[in-house]
């Protein structure tokens, strides 16, 4: 099981504005932050759902390539919800909220680009409650 991931990235505020912003509507928050006069090398935040941070990112070189990070939610609308604030906070569309069945039957997702080029995405692998119910 993972306990916690992270990724690089060139423009801290403007990453830590970003992710603020992109994954409130998941209920992810800002948990924890680190200048660097306390970790002695670079900022560092940490988000995720209280008490712990699980995604973490860091002022330095992005990685290349750059890399893919999906965050399950519980509901379609969530899927949506994180794919229009993920926009508005300056992310590039990587493929909109729907359906990729290819992948299996319930697997609902968005996709969007960070600044730094990185391909984060919210997923929803639950059945919509209209199909289940007819």
């Amino acid at each position: 099981m993972i306990d916690h991931t992270g990724l690089m990235v060139s423009d801290y505020a403007k990453s830590l504005r970003f992710y603020t912003d992109a994954l409130a509507p998941i209920g992810y928050s800002k948990l924890l932050e680190f200048p660097a006069a306390v970790t002695g090398r670079v900022d560092v935040a940490g988000f995720g759902e209280p008490p712990k941070p699980d995604f973490w990112i860091i002022q330095g070189k992005p990685n290349d390539p750059p890399i893919h990070v999906a965050f399950r939610v519980a509901t379609r609308e969530l899927v949506d919800a994180f794919h229009k604030a993920a926009l508005a906070a300056g992310g590039r569309d990587n493929g909109a909220p729907g359906l990729r069945s290819h992948y299996h039957p319930h697997y609902y997702g968005a996709f969007v680009l960070d600044p730094d080029g990185h391909n984060i995405e919210a997923v929803c692998h639950e059945a919509c409650p209209a199909a289940a119910t007819g």
